[in-house]
């Protein structure tokens, strides 16, 4: 009994090849718009309501790019088909420049000698106090102490200082 393996069930796909491919890139593709789109502000320091939302994104999207699949070939193919669509997009994005602005959004400024900008502040939804706590960071107490500070594609901040040191560097990781 414990080495009665059903070997077919093992390996055999119980979904055309095709589909789990094409599953696989449709959520792939949803799920990165949605999480390039979403959580940009957030994306270099993730807090615990922004790991809660990908993991109930991963688990709603579970069944649509699996379908009930129960042999290893076809877990293998969709977690392929996932790499290949990683890749894709890298590639993409280093091969042309336009798909590289949707892919690693430029810099926006939040700052401007000492000057928030609260337009760029709600378009992603960061408040006054998100961002004194990143420049905090930086040993920056005051905002006339900023020259700019930047929301990075990647969503770290960046700062420059507008007295004496003008050295760009990133806040460490929380």
């Amino acid at each position: 009994m414990i080495f009665d393996v059903d070997w077919q069930a093992l390996f055999m796909p119980t979904v055309p090849l095709l589909e789990i491919f094409l599953r696989g890139t449709i959520v792939y593709l949803m799920l990165f718009t949605v999480i390039r789109i979403m959580l940009r502000r957030v994306g270099g320091n993730f807090q615990l309501a922004d790991i809660l939302m990908v993991a109930l994104i991963a688990a709603a999207a579970q069944n649509a790019m699996a379908r009930d699949h129960h042999s290893v070939t076809d877990g293998l193919i969709l977690i392929v088909t996932l790499v290949f669509w990683s890749y894709t997009l890298d590639w993409l994005g280093h091969r042309f420049p336009k798909f590289q602005r949707f892919y690693n959004p430029p810099e926006l400024p939040l700052v401007r000698d000492g000057q928030m900008m609260r337009h760029n502040m709600r378009l992603e939804l960061l408040t006054e106090d998100e961002l004194m706590s990143q420049l905090r960071r930086y040993g920056i107490r005051d905002l006339s102490e900023v020259k700019e500070a930047y929301l990075e594609g990647d969503g770290s901040i960046s700062v420059t200082r507008s007295k004496g040191k003008s050295k760009k560097r990133q806040a460490p990781a929380a």
